[in-house]
């Protein structure tokens, strides 16, 4: 498949009374066209950040992109201006935020707000829009799309709002789709339905998607790959089965074992990772998961390993020094 997103070396930081938090660190990652990739992590391990980055929507100042290249259908997104950004965003690339009452308008109709975007980037006239609009609104199954365009945000339901965001964002058919925890406030079932939505659209529309989720149950039902992030870092990256089924990280089997399984027994508990992620103001040397790491080696403390690909795969890589070659001549610490 040929790559629509290349991002290289992304590094990202915030100036703050306290110092420089480097939010992300030497981040790089691609998408292919069609493809939905997860990019996955605690809070605070610059998932957002990093999607924010590539629609360049952090604020600066405080936020600083100090080094690296997003390559959008090999166009560098960094170098452009605002005003040539603002024909990407919505346009070639739709985002849907996490909270979709903070994210629409509540003085304009959702009609208004969807059809907003096809006059800006397509040229669209009034009629056509509207259409597109309520072409839209039912393609996300929102019921009686013809009344409904006309509705305020505070006449929907939270997943219904949800829906909105993803009609607004896909109305324009953007080549890429963003989604920043787009099922984070709404209750399990209403997820599922989200979830759905955006897989049938994929497939119907052919966009790709970055999918920026703590579930790793909706990870294993709708992305291709996955992306492993901690303390601003990406610490391994496979395809959804690899991470699964042979993850290679401590920090993502400590994710996994996190997480409740089908077939545990009711009294068997669930194991959380000890201690907490590292201050990224003064980030440690060596590896940032050292600290909360049973498998550390000396080498761990003063040295942040590179990804190292693992043995009979071509897409399955890790941060890891337990994948080094020489790694049973460390003594652990």
């Amino acid at each position: 498949m040929k790559t629509l997103l290349e991002v290289k070396d992304l590094s990202v930081s915030f100036d703050v009374y306290g110092g420089e938090v480097q939010a992300v660190r030497n981040v790089s990652f691609d998408v292919k066209k069609g493809e939905a990739v997860a990019i996955v992590g605690e809070s605070g391990s610059g998932k957002s950040v990093t999607a924010q980055s590539i629609m360049r929507l952090i604020p600066s100042p405080p936020s600083r992109i100090k080094s690296g290249s997003v390559l959008f259908e090999g166009e560098e997104l960094l170098k452009l201006s605002e005003k040539e950004m603002q024909k990407v965003r919505g346009n070639k690339i739709g985002m849907i935020f996490q909270d979709p009452m903070t994210s629409l308008n509540p003085t304009m109709t959702v009609g208004d707000q969807i059809m907003e975007g096809l006059v800006k980037h397509q040229n669209m006239n009034a009629a056509g829009a509207k259409a597109r609009a309520i072409e839209m609104l039912q393609l996300v199954g929102i019921p009686n799309p013809e009344a409904r365009i006309k509705q305020y945000p505070h006449q929907f339901s939270g997943g219904m709002r949800q829906r909105v965001m993803i009609a607004i964002a896909l109305a324009c058919n953007p080549s890429l789709l963003i989604a920043d925890e787009p099922t984070t406030a709404l209750d399990v079932t209403i997820q599922a339905q989200i979830m759905r939505v955006m897989k049938d659209l994929q497939a119907k529309m052919g966009t790709s998607i970055i999918l920026i989720t703590h579930d790793l149950g909706v990870v294993a039902d709708v992305c291709d790959r996955v992306i492993v992030m901690y303390a601003g870092r990406v610490v391994e990256t496979g395809t959804k089965w690899e991470i699964f089924q042979n993850p290679q990280h401590p920090y993502t089997r400590g994710l996994l074992r996190s997480l409740p399984r089908l077939d545990q027994k009711k009294d068997e508990p669930l194991i959380p990772i000890p201690g907490t992620p590292p201050d990224l103001i003064k980030p440690p040397a060596g590896c940032s998961f050292c600290a909360r790491c049973d498998e550390a080696m000396k080498v761990c403390v003063d040295n942040d390993p590179d990804l190292h690909g693992i043995k009979g795969s071509d897409s399955h890589a890790a941060a890891c020094w337990m994948l080094h070659p020489y790694a049973n001549r460390e003594v652990p610490v």
